[in-house]
């Protein structure tokens, strides 16, 4: 059995959920922080057999989309408090991680 961390946008979350449930898969989802944006993001959590991982990551791929932002350069340059160019920087898409479990007990 593997237990999958899926990291990814807030406005990803509910398609990548829904359709995780849609094909049977148990989801529990936490409210998390990025540390570099400083934003809110989603941590799903979900137990599947080893074969079912591949199919699972495949539905994560496919409805956590990437895709450009600007945000605030909070650079300390000298310059930086008489004008601030935003960054363009990617968010979207998903940090996943997959574990061994060891015990699964469900009571």
């Amino acid at each position: 059995m593997k237990l999958i961390l899926a990291i990814m946008s807030n406005d990803d979350s509910p398609m990548v959920s829904s359709a995780l449930n849609k094909d049977g898969f148990q989801v529990t989802k936490l409210a998390t922080t990025g540390g570099f944006l400083r934003a809110g993001n989603t941590t799903l959590i979900c137990g599947c057999e080893d074969e079912k991982v591949e199919n699972a990551i495949s539905i994560i791929e496919k409805y956590s989309s990437k895709r450009t932002e600007l945000v605030p350069n909070t650079a300390g340059y000298d310059m930086s408090h008489f004008a601030t160019f935003p960054l363009e920087v990617q968010v979207g898409g998903a940090v996943i991680f997959v574990l061994d479990v060891d015990q699964f007990i469900k009571v």
